[in-house]
C-alpha cells in the first residue's frame, strides 16, 4: 500500500552531558559540573540530583520557539507543515499502513544504529545524530536512577521511531515523524505549538471536531485517543505487537513523551483514565532528562552498549523485531 502525502510549500517564516555524582537518589552535591565543562548554578538543580542547565547548544533557552535564528524558521516552518495536514482521516491511515509492521526485521540495536544518519528538524535545541540524544538521555536517567534498569531501556528506545524519515520505511517528511504531538477529532488546544496553522486543517471546519472533546467521552483514556502521527505512536506499536514486557509507564513515556500539551501545560487532561494518571507521573520525571540532557557532549557508544544490549535481551523477547 502506498500513501501519497502532500507536501507542503516550503516558507521562510564517557560521559553524555549528565551530572558528575554518585549513583544514589537524591543526593545534591553543592556544586555540580556538566561533562562538557561548565558549571551548573543550583538554582537548576532538581531534587534528585539532576542538573537542568538554562540554555540549549545554540545559546538559547530550551524549548524556545521564537528566538530568531535559521534554526527556528526550519522548526516554525515544520509545524506549519504539520498542523495543516495532520488529519484525524490522516492519522487513521498511517496507524493502519504502519500497523502492519512489514518494513523491515532487525534487533533494537540495529535500529539505534540506523539512526546515526537522523537529525530532528522539529527540535530547536540540538542538530546531533539521535543515536547520541538516546544515550545522553539514558545514561542521565541510569545516574540518578541506577535500580529502575526499565527507565533506562526506555530512554534508549523512546525516539527510535524516527527511521520513519529513512527511505526503508517509507521517507516521511518531518512533519509526519517529529515534533510536539496532539489529540485529533477534538478541538486543537492553544497550548499547542504555533497554534495558529490550525486555522488551516480541515478539521477546524468540522464540528464534529472542534469541541473541547470532540468525538471523546470524558475519561476515556488516552488509549482511545487518535493522536498525531509520528515516531511516538509507531514505536510504542512496535513495541506493544512484539511483546515488549516493559511495564505500563514505560509504554506510556514512549507514546506520549512529545504529548507536551497535556505533560507541561495540562492540557486534554479531561480524556485521562486513573493508569494514565498514574503513569504520567514517570513521564514527568522522564521528560527532564529527555529535554535537558542534550549536549554536544558524545557518549562512548562502545563503552555502554553491552549494558543496553542486556537490557534489550531482558524485555525484548526474540532477537529480531518486526518494524
Amino acid at each position: 500500500m502506498t500513501i501519497r502525502i502532500e507536501q507542503q510549500e516550503a516558507v521562510n517564516t564517557a560521559a553524555p552531558a549528565v551530572v558528575d555524582q554518585k549513583n544514589k537518589v537524591g543526593e545534591v552535591k553543592e556544586e555540580l559540573v556538566l561533562d562538557g565543562g561548565f558549571v551548573v548554578p543550583d538554582k537548576v538543580v532538581s531534587s534528585n540530583g539532576f542538573a537542568a542547565p538554562d540554555i540549549n547548544a545554540f545559546g538559547n533557552s530550551f524549548r524556545n520557539y521564537n528566538a530568531e535564528n535559521e534554526r527556528q524558521k526550519t522548526v516554525e516552518n515544520l509545524y506549519r507543515q504539520q498542523h495543516i495536514t495532520q488529519t484525524l482521516d490522516f492519522v487513521k491511515k498511517m496507524r493502519a499502513e504502519y500497523g502492519k509492521l512489514d518494513k523491515a526485521e532487525m534487533s533494537v540495536w540495529e535500529c539505534c544504529e540506523l539512526l546515526n544518519s537522523v537529525v530532528d528538524d522539529s527540535d530547536p535545541d540540538l542538530d546531533e545524530p539521535q543515536i547520541q540524544h538516546l544515550l545522553q538521555t539514558a545514561e542521565a536517567i541510569r545516574k540518578d536512577y541506577p535500580n529502575e534498569d526499565w527507565l533506562h531501556l526506555t530512554a534508549l528506545i523512546h525516539d527510535l521511531g524516527k527511521i520513519l524519515l529513512l527511505p526503508q520505511f517509507g521517507g516521511l517528511p518531518q512533519w509526519a515523524v517529529v515534533g510536539d504531538t496532539y489529540p485529533l477529532g477534538c478541538a486543537f488546544d492553544e497550548s499547542n505549538v504555533h497554534h495558529k496553522y490550525f486555522a488551516e486543517n480541515p478539521d477546524s471546519k468540522n464540528p464534529a471536531y472542534t469541541t473541547k472533546n470532540g468525538v471523546y467521552k470524558e475519561g476515556c483514556g488516552l488509549d482511545s485517543v487518535y493522536m498525531s502521527w509520528g515516531h511516538d505512536d509507531y514505536m510504542y506499536l512496535v513495541a506493544k505487537e512484539n511483546k515488549t514486557t516493559l511495564p505500563s509507564p514505560a509504554l506510556f513515556i514512549v507514546r506520549y513523551h512529545s504529548f507536551y500539551p497535556l505533560h507541561r501545560h495540562g492540557a486534554y487532561k479531561q480524556l485521562m483514565n486513573k493508569q494514565d494518571e498514574e503513569d504520567i507521573k514517570w513521564l514527568h520525571i522522564f521528560n527532564k532528562y529527555d529535554l535537558y540532557s542534550k549536549s554536544k557532549v558524545h557518549v562512548d557508544v562502545d563503552a555502554v552498549k553491552p549494558y543496553y544490549q542486556s537490557l534489550i535481551a531482558k524485555y525484548f523477547p526474540g532477537k529480531k523485531l518486526r518494524w
